[in-house]
């Protein structure tokens, strides 16, 4: 069996349990060594046979889990932050179904999750924004005309980039084109989780010179919208005392008028 296990964001306790637990029972682990934190191989067995997939193409990584599968091994591909989200994975499964070897999948935590927590950010604030755009620059590998920045920049939505801190200057011009202002809020998440963690907040216009003013040129993600800046949201309806839910019955103006003035 093959376990594609997500290895979060980068700080070793921020792998989930189960994650941690097939660490510790495989006899093969094929990590993503360019960005997966190496902390998380001691959870390996002495025995366990580990490789760096950083250094290896696709047949040779398919080749290690083609070998182990015939020895009667428990192999895991271990990815960065959730493998759902440009781990490269369908390319992998598809060539283990061909071969009829068995697999399966356990989530970690994005980093974009990650980004998240290192701003005390809510991507998603009433009447601000409730749409997450995620999504990266073209560079080598393309992306479908339709999913451009510029197509995703028209809605206005928050707008999550990985693997577009090198191409801040097209980001950029791409991200006005489709209609966000250059005053409109960002920011740069270098290294999320990590000991070496930064966060910057700047605007769209700022991006490319705040990134070179502290150093960034890869392994952060961009964040863009309004949200940056957590103001002019709406209460949530979800706590509002006027809101009826299936599990609480809206109070009546008086009561709360009552509680606000402090009386019993």
């Amino acid at each position: 069996m093959i376990h594609f296990v997500g290895a979060g964001p980068g700080a070793e306790d921020l792998i989930t349990v189960r994650g941690r637990r097939l660490l510790r029972e495989a006899d093969v682990i094929i990590y993503a060594g360019s960005l997966v934190n190496p902390g998380l191989l001691k959870e390996a067995g002495e025995a366990c046979r580990i490789y760096n997939s950083a250094v290896m193409t696709l047949e040779e990584v398919i080749a290690v889990m083609k070998q182990a599968e015939a020895e009667g091994l428990k192999t895991v591909r271990l990815h960065t932050g959730d493998p759902c989200l440009y781990g490269a994975i369908r390319e992998q499964m598809d060539i283990l179904d061909r071969l009829g070897i068995p697999y399966e999948s356990c989530p970690g935590v994005s980093s974009f999750c990650a980004a998240a927590a290192a701003l005390n950010l809510e991507y998603t604030l009433p009447e601000v924004s409730q749409s997450v755009v995620i999504t990266r620059m073209e560079g080598r590998t393309p992306v479908p005309e339709k999913e451009r920045i510029a197509s995703f920049a028209s809605h206005g939505a928050t707008m999550v980039l990985f693997l577009s801190t090198g191409l801040l200057k097209k980001l950029t011009d791409q991200l006005i084109a489709g209609g966000y202002r250059q005053d409109t809020p960002a920011a740069i998440v270098y290294k999320a989780t990590w000991p070496e963690e930064e966060t910057h907040i700047c605007t769209v216009g700022t991006l490319e010179e705040t990134a070179k003013a502290y150093g960034i040129t890869k392994t952060a993600l961009i964040i863009v919208g309004e949200v940056v800046l957590h103001q002019n949201y709406e209460r949530s309806k979800l706590y509002d005392p006027s809101f009826t839910t299936e599990y609480r019955t809206a109070e009546h103006p008086w009561k709360q008028q009552e509680a606000g003035d402090g009386k019993d």
